[in-house]
This record gives structure tokens, sequence and C-alpha cells, in this order.
């Protein structure tokens, strides 16, 4: 599950059509998917939501992005919900990670600091304190899953680089080609990327789709594992 939730956080590139697109105004947007075992039934749902929040005159407007998954296994039970913060511009302000894995609950935030050069992590409860270097507009995961989204509306694709999701992850991803899938009760034209996730102690490769609309929505993301390749899809 919580490669998975890795899986969402991260959908990052496309090839674009070959035509510039004219680009889309994004606004408030909420996301439902179904957290489906390999053989289709279905082991919980998530959510993927968009805001727009006006700011006052000295911070300005920001986005606000959650991502909460609630899933299930006999004996196991997983509640993970992540709130993230950026500027207009899409640069990271604070990400925020609480999850509940079995009998094991995490809290924690990270703070991000550009004028430093640094992002600062940590534990929430009594936890450790750590940093780490930035660049000058950090992203982290989820705000950086919107920057591409709106990226690809406009025709353009970012480069491979290093976002953030409480550790930082590099991405390496390969086009796969269009194809058409059923979502739910419904057939949808998407583009397939192949992305490879690497983290100090991580090594994920997925399969994410997009759809072609306007925004460029994320539809379907597949994770092999061991008991089988599991995925999340969208509900229409």
């Amino acid at each position: 599950m919580t490669r998975i939730l890795l899986a969402l956080a991260v959908l990052v590139l496309l090839l674009p059509s070959g035509r510039a697109e004219k680009p889309r105004r994004f606004s408030d947007e909420t996301l439902s998917y179904s957290v489906n075992w390999p053989s289709g039934l279905s082991l919980g749902e998530g959510r993927l939501v968009t805001r727009q929040v006006k700011g006052t005159s000295a911070a300005g407007d920001r986005w606000e992005f959650e991502f909460t998954l609630e899933a299930a296994i006999p004996g196991f039970q997983v509640i993970d919900h992540h709130r993230a913060l950026a500027s207009a511009v899409l640069c990271s302000i604070e990400l925020e990670k609480e999850a509940t894995h079995g009998k094991r609950k995490t809290s924690e935030r990270t703070v991000f600091e550009p004028q430093r050069g640094v992002a600062s992590r940590q534990t929430l409860g009594g936890g450790g304190k750590s940093e780490m270097e930035i660049p000058e507009c950090p992203r982290d995961a989820l705000t950086f899953l919107h920057h591409v989204r709106r990226e690809l509306a406009s025709g353009r694709v970012p480069p491979p680089q290093t976002i953030y999701f409480g550790a930082p992850y590099t991405v390496h991803f390969e086009y796969g080609g269009r194809q058409s899938l059923r979502v739910g009760a419904a057939q949808v034209e998407a583009d397939r990327l192949v992305a490879s996730i690497r983290g100090k102690a991580s090594d994920v490769t997925v399969e994410l789709f997009f759809a072609l609309d306007e925004t460029r929505q994320p539809v379907l993301v597949r994770v092999p594992m061991a008991l089988g390749t599991f995925s999340l899809e969208l509900v229409r």
C-alpha cells in the first residue's frame, strides 16, 4: 500500500501529443479512486483533492493538495493522509504526512525554506528532526503532480528531477505509447508511462496512465508487488 501511495503521488510525465494545447485554468477538484487487488476486487478507496487558497497580501494565493488512502486486508488496516501547501507558482511550502499501518502510527511535517536552501523534516509527537538541501523552487510529490499536469496541458514536458515525500526521490520515466483501456464502465484513451522511482532505501517501478482531457487526469496506476499487480483506478 505504501508503494501504491508513492506511485500516485509521483505521476510525473508523458510524451506530448506533437502539438501545443491551449493552456487551461486549473481549479478546485476532487478525484476518487478504487484500490484494487490483482483480481480486480476493491480493497479500499483513495481520494486526491486540489484547492485554491486565497492568501494575504504578504503571502499571496496558494494551492493546497490532499491525498487520502483507506484500505484493509485481513488483520491489517492502512490509513494514509497527506497534505501539501504550495505557492501560486507551485513551489512547496509545507508537507504533512499521517499514516496508520496496522498498529504502527506515524506523523511528520516537512517545512520548505528555499531562502535558506533547506527543508526541515520533523517527526511529530516528540520525534527527531533533520534537514536536507533543496533547490530554489522545491516540489513535494503532490505539488509536483499538479505542476506536471499543468505543464502537459500546455504541451510541455518537464525533465526528470528530484521530488520530496519525506525523503528525496529521483524519478526516471519511459513513454509507453497510447492505449485504450476500461476505467470503471467507461472506455478511456490514455498515455502510458513506465516510471522508476528511487530513494535511499527504495526502488519502485510502476505503470501510470493519464487521460487525454484538458487537465490530464491520472486515471490508472499499476504497481507490481509480491502478491501480484495492485492498482488505483479512477472512479467516474
